[in-house]
């Protein structure tokens, strides 16, 4: 399979120009260029950024220069550490993969969606030229599968606009179900040879996000172990959440969680990219904290194990805070062997 070089191995830097209050204190101490050069030191060779729209975007739509200034300090923090960049949109006017967020209305405004175009050709225009160092992520998180016709028409204009500018930059585009792999399938014919394919994986969702306060159904005391047999992951993912989350059929119901998990569940993925010529691209993938650090190095050993395999670059959720960051002390005695699985 095509690999995506110079964006194999990196972490997220959530919460910092998004997911956040949106202040000066925020943008100017949660990321330091001290975090850069540590990340470097790890041995990584990219980094994905998330920004929201309202970082460089007032509510009518004008630039906010401030705004773009901290994206322009990630990239020169970038160069000077050696890392490679993706900037993610997480956030569009009229969109949040957050229904707490309040932003609706996108998949059915033109206005909107012009909006988001004139974003990317913002965007492009000042960070396109860079494309062996700077990949762009169109939108964090599509979720609903009614959006997929749209969202593949949205992407495909939103691509035509920034080749205009940028005809060799890196596009990663994901599917429904919030970057589901299963999504892949249904993404769009590659526009070119540069587009990559994306996906976040944080399956089984019953162990990554055990007791995640946000997570529709689920009992934030709930606790399970990374070597409950597949009936048990099961039986728990049906009595504690809603949301859909990749399926255990085909696994001996009495047997552990292992490396042919993640296998296959990516194998499918892994085929759909042969046969289209493209890269695979994992770019949010993690644990929360209330797991067991002991048990969350485990899943990150089955995980990397799988992507190495298949040649699939990653990003890890994330640097720090979120509730999955890296850098917390209660992942300190893992912390170590964990990045260099990275």
């Amino acid at each position: 399979m095509k690999r995506f070089e110079g964006f194999e191995h990196g972490i997220n830097l959530g919460g910092w120009l998004s997911q956040c209050d949106y202040s000066k204190e925020r943008y100017d101490k949660f990321i330091t260029e001290e975090d850069i050069r540590t990340i470097a030191s790890w041995g990584l060779d990219h980094i994905r950024l998330p920004i929201d729209y309202n970082l460089v975007e007032t509510e009518d739509g004008s630039c906010i220069e401030e705004g773009f200034a901290y994206i322009d300090k990630a990239v020169e923090w970038c160069d000077k550490a050696g890392l490679n960049l993706i900037i993610d949109l997480h956030k569009t006017y009229g969109y949040s993969f957050d229904h707490l967020v309040n932003e609706a209305g996108f998949f059915e405004n033109r206005d909107y969606q012009e909006r988001f175009f004139r974003l990317w050709e913002t965007l492009a225009k000042r960070y396109g030229n860079r494309p062996s160092s700077i990949a762009f992520e169109l939108l964090n998180e599509v979720t609903k599968k009614e959006y997929c016709e749209t969202w593949n028409s949205i992407a495909s204009e939103c691509v035509k606009r920034i080749r205009m500018t940028a005809p060799e930059v890196k596009i990663l585009l994901g599917g429904y179900y919030n970057n589901c792999i299963e999504a892949i399938v249904d993404l769009d014919m590659p526009y070119d040879e540069n587009i990559v394919y994306n996906f976040h994986f944080y399956e089984p969702l019953i162990f990554t996000h055990q007791g995640a306060f946000w997570v529709k159904g689920m009992d934030t005391s709930f606790r399970i172990a990374i070597d409950a047999p597949y009936s048990e992951l099961d039986r728990c993912s049906k009595e504690q959440f809603e949301q859909a989350s990749l399926s255990l059929d085909g696994f001996d119901p009495d047997a552990n969680l292992s490396m042919e998990y993640f296998e296959k569940s990516f194998s499918e993925a892994v085929k759909i990219c042969e046969e289209r010529g493209t890269a695979l691209y994992c770019g949010e993938y993690g644990v929360i904290e209330q797991a067991d650090p002991k048990e969350i190095l485990k899943w990150y050993q089955m995980i990397s194990a799988a992507f190495d395999k298949y040649g699939i670059g990653r990003a890890s959720w994330t640097y720090k805070e979120m509730d999955f960051g890296l850098t917390d002390g209660c992942l300190a005695s893992v912390k170590d062997e964990i990045v260099r699985l990275l």
